[in-house]
């Protein structure tokens, strides 16, 4: 995410990094949302407004922090890199704690899905690319809402740095906020 940060310093936006604990797949998400929500607390004002952006797994956790820990009352732009939305069946060689909760069938995928439609009530961008081979598959990176923009990049982790996807970010982050707050 460094790469991210730097391009969006340069254009003048104020980031602040997460560096989640246990970001390894060892951590129940919904910990590590807790982790979100008590950095955005002790960084931001009570009533200021974020734009939150979350790469891979980080999606899910912030969509939790989003839709059961309050974010929703805080978040204005919310955008996804390569996020397995629907699950992953990669998450089925694995079994860590948080990698289990992504899989296709998980209750924590499931629960998210529930109301997935809260996320209309903000400027919701989902980024990805069909040539994922963590993210399977890769079409699980959509939700079927907001702005989903597929990118022809060849793995997982360089979407992170393809130019084309930094251009999406910023273009999402001007966006003029739709939220009804």
């Amino acid at each position: 995410m460094r790469k991210i940060s730097s391009y969006l310093q340069d254009l003048g936006w104020q980031v602040a990094d997460i560096d989640l604990d246990a970001n390894t797949g060892d951590t129940r998400l919904e910990i590590l949302a807790g982790q979100v929500a008590d950095l955005i607390d002790r960084t931001f004002e009570p009533h200021q407004r974020i734009d939150l952006l979350g790469f891979s797994m980080g999606g899910l956790v912030s969509r939790y922090y989003i839709q059961r820990l309050g974010g929703l009352d805080r978040v204005d732009r919310f955008i996804t890199i390569s996020t397995p939305h629907c699950g992953t069946i990669a998450a089925n060689f694995s079994g860590r704690t948080g990698c289990m909760q992504m899989r296709p069938n998980s209750n924590f995928i499931a629960d998210l899905s529930k109301d997935v439609n809260r996320l209309k009530q903000l400027n919701f961008t989902s980024l990805w690319t069909p040539f994922d081979l963590i993210i399977l598959p890769p079409s699980s990176s959509q939700l079927g809402i907001g702005t989903e923009l597929q990118f022809p990049v060849v793995a997982h982790p360089l979407m992170l740095a393809d130019g084309r996807v930094l251009t999406a970010i910023h273009s999402a982050l001007i966006q003029p906020v739709t939220s009804p707050i």
